[in-house]
């Protein structure tokens, strides 16, 4: 029987939940460390802000959401895969006004305008349907409000962009076989990356889905990229038409 692509990606990441955090170290050669700090340095998160971290894993990005609206804030990471969101428990439970539940992206469990800022990390390009996701961001999203997009992209430069496919489709493969006994795992994750949209393209779903402005920032020759998205002011698109 024919797996969809939400069945199969829950089974990927129930079962390389264990080795995630390692891996994405060694795939990434760190770098969606510094990625993700540029990233949230230019949020500009306030102190008692209301966040929400989709698709968050073993919530690194949760944690960093957290230290930034600090404990008079709230935040909350969302997964799907409770292995993942296990492990995230663990490294979270010191942390005050932080919270992870399983739940689906595509159908937030929130109210809408409850947060201040949304944000999805390498984690848009493993939905069954990008469209609702971007939707349902920008409903729970409070006027006013930004929602962020950090995933891999696609490189246009041929020489950058040559090196990057041999190394997801052939390289990193190995690499979950060496370090996490995954192959076939891996050799999704690069599947998934391969069908993503391109930054452009992505811009303007974010634009379809009802946002006013959105700012794109390139990282490591276009190999990863940030989409910032803004929800208008109330009131603001009504005077702008």
């Amino acid at each position: 029987m024919t797996q969809t692509k939400e069945e199969k990606v829950h089974d990927v990441f129930q079962s390389i939940s264990g080795n995630y955090d390692k891996m994405n170290a060694i795939i990434s050669f760190q770098l969606h460390r510094a990625w993700r700090r540029d990233t949230g340095r230019r949020m500009q998160v306030f102190k008692g802000a209301h966040a929400l971290d989709l698709c968050c894993g073993t919530a690194d990005w949760t944690i960093q959401l957290a230290k930034a609206a600090g404990p008079e804030g709230y935040v909350c990471g969302l997964d799907f895969s409770e292995n993942m969101l296990d492990i995230g428990r663990k490294k979270t439970a010191a942390i005050p006004a932080l919270e992870l539940i399983q739940g689906n992206a595509m159908e937030l469990p929130f109210d809408d305008e409850a947060f201040d800022f949304v944000t999805i990390g390498f984690g848009l390009r493993n939905v069954p349907d990008y469209d609702t996701v971007l939707a349902e961001m920008y409903r729970v999203l409070k006027p006013g409000g930004t929602a962020v997009c950090l995933e891999t992209s696609q490189p246009e430069k041929p020489l950058i962009s040559g090196a990057y496919w041999l190394y997801f489709s052939k390289v990193m493969p190995v690499f979950g076989r060496l370090f996490a006994g995954k192959y076939d795992e891996y050799s999704w994750l690069q599947e998934s990356t391969k069908h993503f949209p391109s930054k452009q393209k992505l811009k303007q779903m974010f634009r379809n889905a009802g946002f006013s402005s959105v700012d794109v920032r390139s990282y490591s020759g276009g190999t990863a990229a940030s989409h910032f998205a803004y929800k208008a002011e109330r009131g603001a698109e009504h005077e702008k038409a």
